[in-house]
């Protein structure tokens, strides 16, 4: 059988009478059970907002996208930027993105990490990250396996937006996941920051996401305090509010 074969076999799998907003946490679920990874992730960069997840193979690896976020700084931002595969041992990980380590390792079971730019009608915003709990075993993922997963996932994605109706505004319904949306409200946060303390919006961003930091937490988390009200812009820089 194909890895085509295989991948598609994998999405059928995992499918769900669920909606199509869905459809990014189904294919992470493939790829987990085709590449054998311990967890996935799809995002995507938003030119007006910044990185936003789509979907997730598992809550571990939707918190392990919210910490990097949290971070600000991680391999699949770098995959971003440089378009090449980017592979992330522990020690590397210490090293290279010291807050997304200490974040990821304190709050999830991974200990190593590849992140792969997608292609074709993805490149240069979309991405997927492949989570490992053993360190050994980033080195052993066949990357060329991996792209043509990631191939196969933007074919799809593809697909699925080709044979359903939406507004050039929406967009597809697998951009307004779970996950996406729970992301676009970081930003209505960031505003309400902006607004209160008088900041420019990438310093309202830093300040929830040194706040979140503190607290050990995800910034997701934390800007949902904030809308919801249990944390006001004016007390981000003060006690962090305990999950």
């Amino acid at each position: 059988m194909s890895l085509a074969d295989r991948f598609h076999a994998a999405v059928a799998a995992e499918a769900t009478p669920e909606n199509g907003h869905l459809l990014p946490a189904q294919l992470s679920r493939a790829v987990c059970a085709l590449l054998g990874v311990d967890g996935a992730g799809l995002s995507v960069l938003i030119p007006a907002t910044g990185r936003s997840p789509l979907g997730a193979s598992s809550p571990d690896a939707e918190l392990a996208e919210r910490l990097q976020f949290t971070a600000g700084a991680g391999p699949c931002l770098l995959a971003h930027e440089s378009g090449q595969p980017v592979f992330a041992v522990e020690e590397h990980l210490r090293h290279r993105w010291p807050v997304f380590a200490d974040l990821l390792f304190g709050n999830t079971p991974y200990r190593g990490l590849v992140a792969l730019p997608l292609r074709w009608a993805l490149a240069g915003v979309g991405a997927i990250d492949l989570f490992f709990r053993d360190p050994g075993d980033v080195p052993r993922l066949d990357v060329f396996d991996a792209l043509a997963v990631g191939d196969l996932v933007v074919s799809t994605l593809g697909d699925a937006a080709l044979w359903s109706t939406w507004s050039e505004a929406e967009g597809p319904e697998w951009l307004r996941s779970p996950p996406a949306l729970r992301r676009a409200a970081v930003w209505v946060a960031v505003g309400r920051t902006s607004t209160a303390l008088d900041l420019d919006t990438p310093h309202a961003l830093a300040l929830l996401r040194a706040h979140a930091y503190a607290a050990g937490r995800s910034v997701d988390s934390v800007a949902e305090d904030v809308i919801n009200g249990r944390l006001v812009p004016e007390d981000v820089g003060g006690r962090p509010v305990e999950d």
